[in-house]
């Protein structure tokens, strides 16, 4: 262990952020590196705990407190090494991820956390800048080919994964450009996707083959890959969104929040779009949903320069501690301020939206909401919600951004022509631990298969199911399960 009484002797230290006025002039991270003194001190808060909670609380199981201690002593291909054995992509997750390898952190239970998600992205970009991380090709080939269909987290896990065990693999994706929600979803300011780039690029070299603008199910012959493959991954993501089906849903002016992002991080990237322009400049904007995807909606319309951003739930507001129903280690539902909440936004809990209002050329002029109080029960979990006489008003907006989850993954096209067997909640049916549906070389990963969830269960996701394939083509497979241990 690096230094016995680092948790003692250190506070926490939080990466220092560009200016809220600053960084709305441009898309870029803004985010500050830390010195080298300030990750070594950070990693010498780890306290090598005897039972470390952080591992069981990261989906991919990162060996947490060894890669700390490669820190502390600033022997970075070591910890570059450790974390690269259960996590693909660093560089993602130490950017995007809500860290519930922090919320079990046996620190935070009396103190802050160990930074576990800026010490796993400085050990990746200084492994990048010292020449650590390289195109390793695997030595040899089984011979057999595998399609990943989509390149998003999971598919890219499971790409990497299969292309290490020696299997041919091919990635299809129905965008221009591979990274799914990495490359369209994620705003740059949060995912530069010259990150994004510089690891498809890597894999490129180690052999792997993406083909773009290529919908399976569409524009691509399913037969021709169930011939040409041994077996076939379906990563494609959970793509349709919730909506809101009230009066007057047709406005225009009234958009899903991908659709939104997905054209700014097109713009950013100067490639152009036949969709018509949604725009927040000017505009009183109004975000309802709030998770991740509404906070990247807020920051978005701010660097557009909206009028007013305004973001409500209709649930009620989240605490902003631990409750008894929120014990450590779990994953707290807490009341979250994101860096686009910093940067302006009037926030609202138990609102909900009743009719969207257009004016005489049919473009959205106001939204007529209610106040609603919910009935919770002994576990804190919301049951059902009433009306509050006396509450309902008219808030003006030109743009409503919907941004209230994901349903499923999209049926029509590959998952009708395929035959798949679907769960209750439409999702691709593939039992967990196995991740192979009714047709037995197919698999499913990510949140195709489990719903809507975190890049870090995607990354989890794909190289669980990448092993099984594996399994599946050769008799046993070489790939390290999830706990680092090799299946046999």
């Amino acid at each position: 262990m690096g230094k016995v009484t680092g948790f003692l002797e250190y506070e926490r230290t939080a990466p220092i952020k560009e200016d809220a006025k600053e960084r709305l002039k441009h898309y870029n991270e803004f985010v500050e590196n830390f010195e080298l003194e300030q990750v070594n001190r950070e990693a010498a808060r780890c306290m090598d705990c005897g039972v470390p909670f952080c591992q069981s609380g990261c989906p991919l199981g990162n060996v947490i407190p060894e890669f700390n201690d490669a820190v502390y002593k600033g022997d970075w291909q070591l910890a570059s090494t450790i974390l690269l054995s259960t996590n693909n992509f660093p560089e993602f997750t130490g950017r995007i991820c809500p860290a519930p390898c922090e919320s079990a952190c046996v620190l935070g239970i009396n103190k802050s956390p160990v930074s576990i998600e800026e010490i796993e992205k400085h050990i990746i970009e200084i492994a990048f800048n010292k020449g650590y991380i390289k195109a390793e090709e695997p030595l040899i080939r089984t011979g057999k080919k595998v399609a990943v269909i989509g390149s998003g987290p999971a598919g890219l896990a499971a790409a990497a994964q299969l292309n290490r065990a020696g299997h041919e693999v091919v990635v299809y994706e129905r965008d221009d450009a591979p990274g799914g929600l990495l490359n369209y979803g994620i705003p740059d300011f949060k995912l530069q996707k010259d990150i994004v780039t510089r690891r498809i690029k890597l894999m490129e070299k180690e052999g792997i083959v993406f083909k773009c603008n290529s919908n399976v199910g569409v524009n691509v012959e399913l037969n021709t890959l169930l011939r040409e493959f041994q077996s076939i991954v379906l990563a494609g993501g959970s793509t349709i969104p919730r909506d809101l089906t009230i009066t007057g849903r047709e406005t225009k002016g009234v958009h899903f929040a991908m659709d939104f992002l997905k054209q700014q991080n097109k713009r950013v990237q100067k490639i152009s779009f036949e969709q018509e322009a949604i725009l927040a400049t000017g505009k009183d904007v109004i975000v309802i949903g709030g998770g991740d995807t509404g906070s990247d909606c807020i920051g978005t319309s701010n660097r557009q320069g909206a009028k007013s951003v305004m973001q409500f739930e209709i649930m009620p507001m989240p605490s902003s501690q631990r409750t008894s129903n929120m014990p450590w280690p779990t994953f707290p539902m807490l009341l979250k301020v994101t860096s686009s909440h910093e940067e302006g936004c009037e926030r609202a809990w138990g609102v909900n939206t009743k009719e969207f209002i257009k004016d005489e050329n049919g473009n959205l002029k106001a939204l007529k909401v209610v106040d609603v109080e919910w009935e919770i029960d002994p576990t804190g979990r919301p049951l059902n919600f009433k009306e509050k006489p006396g509450t309902e008003r008219d808030l003006p907006c030109q743009l409503v951004l919907l941004a209230m989850g994901f349903l499923h993954p999209q049926k029509e096209g590959l998952i009708e022509k395929l035959g798949v067997e679907l769960d209750n909640r439409g999702n691709v049916k593939a039992e967990e631990g196995k991740y192979q549906t009714n047709i037995a070389k197919i698999f499913a990963a990510g949140d195709m298969r489990r719903g809507q969830s975190l890049v870090v269960w995607a990354i989890s996701e794909g190289r669980e199911a990448a092993r099984k394939v594996d399994e599946y083509l050769m008799g046993h497979s070489r790939l390290a399960s999830k706990d680092g241990i090799p299946y046999a």
